[in-house]
């Protein structure tokens, strides 16, 4: 087998967002480490809500509220990367999928561990808000490029509102909107040759439903310190990095309502140069599309993370 170094230079962090839960995470990195216990109550007590019984015991409904989800996604993401970091290993690239952009921030020095879950719990709330007021629907297409689930999305406009919401691999493109606008735009795409997939979320995120979270959410953001971040990361909302704080944060403003450019966040960090990317979080979503964006990159390394046991195989294969 290949032996391979941590090299910060070339590695990337990236996190996981809604989608990746199930009952039962953290469990081994909750019951090995007193810093991930540590981890855990400051969440529970920023946001409000027994997170810990929700990961460890769920019930699954209500762990996948958009209110409970946020901040108990995001400090199992921090809970990870203690693990990964105590352990060693580094980087100097870090990047989100959506929800996930937050522990980038996190990791990245922009925010504090209880400024990001402050934030991440407000998000949560506004979100959920949002979807209730404006109910909506997303739906993965497969098959098709952005260029042609765009066009979709403009003639499908017509019968609803529907807009790309992740361009997540080349072929795998997410749209949310309204039930009447996603039912319209998933049809032409099977007309066209795609295939869509109903995603079971409870609101249409990254679409103009939840814009009016936006607002709200500024103000709630002009409250916290943002700093430059130590490394780089590359933004969902532009696939590109940013070091500005007031920049940072105008940017993440827009996030809620703008599309996730994965495709385009993974491409710019192979650019830079990075090799290996580590998934820091529960389940391996963002490998698999990582994967696929990259799947000729033979000399990549792709990683994954949620326990000691992963983060073991992660440090033999490092050579660590």
């Amino acid at each position: 087998m290949t032996a391979y170094k941590n090299d910060a230079a070339k590695t990337a962090f990236l996190f996981p967002g809604q989608g990746s839960q199930f009952v039962g995470m953290g469990q081994d990195f909750l019951e090995a480490s007193a810093k991930a216990r540590e981890l855990m109550s400051m969440a529970e007590k920023v946001s409000g809500f027994p997170l810990g019984k929700l990961c460890l015991e769920g019930p699954m409904e209500e762990l996948t509220r958009t209110l409970h989800l946020q901040p108990a996604m995001t400090v199992l993401n921090l809970i990870c990367l203690h693990g990964v970091r105590e352990a060693g290993i580094d980087a100097r690239y870090f990047a989100g999928h959506s929800l996930g952009e937050y522990a980038a921030l996190a990791a990245s020095g922009v925010l504090s561990g209880e400024d990001t879950l402050r934030l991440v719990t407000e998000r949560g709330r506004l979100m959920e808000r949002e979807s209730g007021s404006h109910p909506g629907a997303m739906s993965a297409i497969l098959k098709l490029s952005i260029d042609e689930v765009q066009r979709i999305v403009r003639e499908a406009a017509e019968k609803g509102v529907v807009v790309a919401a992740n361009h997540n691999s080349e072929m795998q493109i997410v749209i949310s909107g309204d039930t009447a606008g996603v039912a319209a735009a998933a049809a032409l795409a099977g007309q066209k040759g795609g295939k869509a997939i109903a995603l079971p979320v409870s609101g249409a995120w990254h679409s103009p439903l939840v814009a009016g979270a936006v607002p709200d959410f500024e103000r709630v953001m002009a409250e916290i310190t943002f700093r430059e971040p130590a490394g780089q990361v590359i933004f969902n909302v532009t696939a590109a990095p940013e070091a500005d704080p007031a920049r940072i944060r105008a940017i993440m403003s827009r996030q809620i309502a703008s599309m996730v450019k994965w495709h385009d966040t993974i491409l710019a960090l192979r650019k830079q140069g990075v090799s290996t990317f580590i998934e820091v979080g529960p389940k391996n979503v963002l490998t698999g599309l990582v994967k696929k964006i990259l799947p000729k990159e033979q000399e990549c390394l792709f990683l994954q993370v949620e326990s000691p046991a992963t983060l073991r195989a992660c440090l033999d294969t490092l050579g660590l």
